[in-house]
């Protein structure tokens, strides 16, 4: 690594501050960021560790949302009766992600600000139609995700907490690789009354997006069956040692009739 300034910030407000400075980078989890300055691809002046910020960790109700502070591990998603009570389809999301290790030292707000295209969590916030706040604003999922490793987010602006939905039934199935245990393809559904969402993860060329077929598929109709026979183009899909586009296009119906049972 390279010689760097570490600040570990008690407030949300004192952290925008330090993230404000020229050159700066958010700690969260650590999981991408850490690995990068080793390798000596990336190399900021200020590291600003959010583990100090109380306020960014926690999982409560409010006004019919489950609110989930940004800085909340993994684990804690997983093990929470909230989410397990609320949003089941999420705490399964969350036990299935990496090994321990990273369940209980990777966040939820770090995997959405990072947006890897393997991650599992913006498939959930995508298919849920959930809430994403900062210090500075809310920004709806539709409108979050850019790309592959791109969101909305702006310079200085820090993720504080994500709000999801409640009463909406929901599953998410993948096939994860055996050696990172990311999704080649990972599938998240959400019944939105007669409506569906479904979001896929690990396939897309551009990251995380939305499967409208399938969802035109489960409208009215949010089982398993109504996906027999629905396929999905292999447009747009990624090629890689691990599986190319057609294969990925056939493991994205297969998780979702997984996702929509896991659902029920």
């Amino acid at each position: 690594m390279y010689e760097f300034d570490y600040h570990r910030p008690g407030s949300v407000d004192a952290a925008a501050k330090l993230v404000g400075q020229a050159d700066a980078k958010i700690l969260a989890g650590g999981h991408t960021l850490i690995p990068t300055m080793k390798q000596r691809l990336a190399a900021p002046k200020h590291l600003v560790d959010l583990h100090g910020v109380r306020e960014l960790q926690g999982i409560h109700l409010k006004d019919g949302n489950l609110v989930i502070g940004a800085m909340t591990t993994h684990a804690h998603v997983a093990d929470s009766a909230l989410v397990k009570a609320h949003l089941p389809g999420l705490a399964a999301l969350a036990g299935g992600i990496g090994d321990p290790h990273v369940r209980h030292l990777g966040t939820i707000g770090g995997s959405i600000a990072n947006n890897d295209p393997a991650a599992d969590y913006p498939s959930a916030v995508l298919a849920l139609n959930a809430t994403i706040t900062t210090n500075k604003r809310a920004i709806k999922a539709d409108d979050f995700f850019k790309g592959m490793f791109e969101t909305a987010l702006t310079e200085g602006e820090i993720i504080t907490h994500i709000s999801f939905p409640t009463g909406v039934k929901s599953g998410y199935a993948k096939f994860p690789n055996p050696a990172s245990r990311y999704a080649l393809v990972g599938v998240f559904v959400a019944q939105h009354g007669a409506d569906a969402r479904v979001a896929v993860t690990g396939a897309g060329e551009n990251g995380v997006f939305r499967a409208t077929a399938l969802e035109a598929a489960l409208k009215g109709n949010f089982t398993a069956a109504a996906l027999a026979g629905k396929t999905v183009s292999a447009d747009g899909l990624n090629s890689d040692i691990h599986a190319d586009a057609d294969y990925r296009a056939h493991l994205i119906g297969v998780m979702a009739k997984r996702a929509v049972a896991a659902a029920h």
